[in-house]
């Protein structure tokens, strides 16, 4: 299956996804630029699944709420927390609501953050509690997947059995003009392992869902 109704881009093939809502979190590396061109994508592949996005203070120097909000015609929350009273707090929605989650890009600061057990914003603190499976598509700087500091966040991430941590993909760096960048993979690539963890998690879940 392809998705050809994507603003001239070449046909991409679109893998199976079986969940009816998607939450897609936008953190702050400059790939968050491309968000647009792959929410239109997800939104021609995808008509059947609710997509919400949520993005991170950062992540807002290089794409709009605004503009994504347009896009999906629904609204794009920020990752921070609300000083209004709420009924339901976000934190709460943002675990409870979806039954998958993408983070894409996933910049190095965002992945160090989930990796500590930090929850200092409604996003991190949702993903640190919620039991969806979660793929995150990791976008360094050139040398930051080798890193020391990175090899210690994969090998917690590794341990937890609703997280994937999707490696990057060598291509050009907006900082060096050189093809020696960590780029994130494509979103259906994401996407892609996404639904192998979530099909991978269903036999146990139907385990303890019978206890």
């Amino acid at each position: 299956m392809t998705s050809e109704e994507n603003w001239g881009m070449p046909p991409i093939p679109v893998p199976p996804l079986g969940v009816k809502r998607l939450l897609l979190v936008g953190t702050g590396s400059s790939n968050a630029a491309f968000l647009p061109l792959w929410v239109n994508w997800f939104q021609v592949s995808y008509p059947q699944i609710e997509l919400r996005i949520v993005l991170t203070r950062s992540a807002q120097r290089f794409v709009t709420r605004e503009g994504l909000s347009v896009l999906t015609n629904r609204m794009v929350f920020e990752d921070s927390w609300s000083e209004e009273p709420q009924v339901r707090k976000l934190h709460v929605e943002l675990a409870s609501w979806p039954d998958a989650i993408a983070v894409y890009p996933a910049g190095l600061h965002f992945i160090a953050r989930l990796a500590q057990g930090l929850a200092d914003t409604p996003v991190t603190m949702a993903l640190q509690c919620t039991e969806a499976p979660i793929a995150l598509a990791a976008a360094l700087p050139p040398g930051g997947w080798e890193s020391a500091a990175m090899s210690d966040h994969r090998a917690r991430l590794a341990q937890r059995a609703n997280v994937v941590l999707q490696p990057p993909v060598m291509g050009l760096s907006m900082t060096t003009g050189r093809h020696d960048g960590n780029q994130p993979d494509t979103l259906p690539n994401l996407l892609g392992s996404l639904e192998d963890l979530r099909r991978a998690r269903q036999p146990q879940e139907a385990v303890n869902g019978a206890r």
